[in-house]
């Protein structure tokens, strides 16, 4: 076990461990625990009752949060002509294709979402070993890899966040800042539970939503009761 600080210990102590909280109950609590002094994230964890090592449990998908994440995310888009007029209309931070390809080779990351025209995957395949391991890599499953990049930049700057299973059926998703009002926490965290249960796949056995916690950044996590869910 990691070695917790003072400030960790105070606010774990306002935690019942076996308690399963209301939604509001558990967003007041993951407020009132966050002990960073930043605006620190609000981020929900979803244990799934999947097996991600069968291709057909591999939860991957995305949703837009109607008040957004906090942050804003900067984007660049792999396109050429008319598709890249596009992308530059739409607010994309980056836009082109060769140039930008041998800058992520030279170790350039000044961007949170990559997304590229379907024609453009050839191209950007190349950048598969640097983009995987940080899951920036495109992908038709999140609308990354798409001709509408009108659309994909508008959603994800109006908050979109990917989510994708791990080895061990869990998924992590951000639903908003310290900062946000409760229920705008609440009304995003209810967006991400509505997408977990639309993404449960037909193979998946027995309980599927096992366990669901919120926490902020650096504090405890709080267990929620999932029948209190809209």
């Amino acid at each position: 076990m990691a070695k917790r600080g003072k400030k960790y210990l105070e606010a774990a102590k306002l935690v019942d461990r076996a308690t399963a909280y209301s939604v509001t109950e558990a967003i007041e609590l993951v407020k009132k625990t966050n002990p960073a002094k930043f605006d620190a994230t609000v981020e929900v964890a979803f244990r799934l009752g999947v097996d991600p090592k069968k291709a057909d449990q591999q939860i991957r998908g995305a949703v837009v949060l109607p008040n957004g994440t906090g942050k804003v995310q900067r984007v660049l888009v792999f396109a050429k002509g008319e598709k890249a007029k596009e992308a530059e209309a739409a607010g994309a931070d980056y836009v082109g294709d060769a140039e930008f390809i041998n800058k992520i080779q030279q170790g350039w990351f000044e961007f949170d979402v990559v997304v590229a025209t379907p024609d453009m995957m050839g191209e950007v395949g190349k950048l598969g070993r640097v983009l995987g391991p940080k899951g920036l890599m495109p992908n038709p499953k999140t609308g990354t890899v798409t001709f509408d990049v009108t659309k994909a930049v508008n959603e994800i700057k109006a908050g979109k966040v990917e989510y994708r299973v791990d080895k061990a059926g869990n998924i992590h998703v951000p639903v908003g800042k310290v900062s946000f009002e409760n229920d705008k926490i609440v009304e995003n965290l209810q967006t991400v539970y509505e997408a977990m249960l639309k993404a449960k796949p037909s193979a998946a056995k027995g309980t599927y939503m096992k366990n669901v916690t919120v926490s902020s950044t650096m504090g405890p996590g709080v267990k929620v009761d999932v029948s209190t869910f809209a």
